[in-house]
């Protein structure tokens, strides 16, 4: 080796070195909604950090978690944003699924052990005939593996100890349930339903009525509350640039385009930034509402309710 070449390497360790202890990105305030189109086998939490990562944002949180095995939707809030997570939470979501027959498993997907199988398949025609089992308001029991609490524990952490795990029914609405594609081994839905579904359990419920069994092969969130997929940034999108990243940033108001927006004036706008009601006046002023947000010049102010003509603050926003 040469002197040149061997006084390169030499700096090789120190030039690492430095890089390691690079100052990281200051933390900044960064107010919106990121809906990250999720890849398969990356946890919620993970996916919160790539875009907190991403934005070097001071604080984020996700608006529903999204199982590894699943893709698709997964809002994050970062900033003020993080005031509206509840909207986004309580609003209807829409997936895509495959059923594989057959089979049934411990955790009613893919990831867990065959705890019975079965050689009958079902015919479209059955499916579709006991779809209408499976709308409207029904109770459900939801899987074993799940994030539900028993006694202050994941019902999930129980089972994965080896524990006894039993779940009571819960009514849940799904809004329609519908057949995209058969073959003889599986069949693909399309689900619109409310909070606290779990497809996967309709995925168990469907074989265990068929006398097949089944499981989900593949899931996919299409919607969540006001986000669709034409909402939605990949993850390599998020770390090709800042302007990239940027792009993807949605208004923190986007999570309450469902409830009605409530225009005020200055002096209302200042009064709600202190925590105080504001009289609605006008002919077509709402005298009572659950849900309203309101704005003042185009810039969120608070969200709230409306009781007997008044405007009352419960979030209010620092932007």
């Amino acid at each position: 080796m040469s002197e040149v070449a061997a006084a390169e390497d030499a700096t090789l360790p120190a030039q690492d070195e430095a890089r390691s202890f690079a100052p990281r990105p200051k933390k900044r305030d960064v107010h919106g909604w990121v809906v990250l189109d999720k890849p398969v086998g990356m946890t919620s939490t993970h996916a919160v950090s790539v875009v907190k990562r991403a934005f070097s944002a001071k604080k984020a949180g996700h608006a529903g978690t999204l199982d590894p095995l699943a893709s698709g939707l997964l809002p994050i809030a970062l900033g003020e944003a993080t005031k509206t997570v509840p909207f986004v939470m309580d609003g209807r979501k829409a997936y895509q699924f495959t059923v594989a027959w057959g089979t049934q498993t411990d955790t009613d997907d893919t990831e867990g052990k065959v705890i019975a199988t079965s050689e009958a398949r079902p015919e479209e025609a059955a499916i579709t005939a006991l779809l209408p089992r499976f709308t409207g308001t029904i109770q459900q029991v939801p899987p074993k593996y799940s994030a539900i609490k028993i006694a202050g524990e994941r019902a999930y952490d129980l089972a994965r100890e080896g524990e006894e795990v039993t779940l009571q029914a819960r009514p849940v609405e799904i809004d329609a349930l519908r057949i995209v594609s058969h073959s003889a081994e599986t069949t693909t839905f399309e689900a619109e339903c409310g909070k606290g579904t779990y497809v996967r359990a309709i995925a168990r419920d469907l074989g265990l009525a068929l006398g097949c069994l089944g499981h989900v092969a593949h899931l996919r969130r299409t919607r969540v509350g006001p986000f669709s997929v034409a909402d939605a940034a990949s993850v390599e999108s998020l770390r090709e640039s800042p302007e990239a990243a940027t792009a993807a940033l949605l208004p923190v108001k986007t999570a309450l385009a469902l409830i009605p927006e409530i225009v005020v004036h200055r002096d209302a706008a200042l009064r709600l930034k202190r925590g105080q009601s504001v009289l609605l006046r006008g002919r077509d002023a709402p005298v009572e509402a659950q849900a309203v947000y309101a704005t003042s010049g185009g810039v969120l102010i608070a969200t709230g309710s409306i009781d007997n003509g008044e405007l009352v603050p419960h979030r209010v926003f620092n932007l």
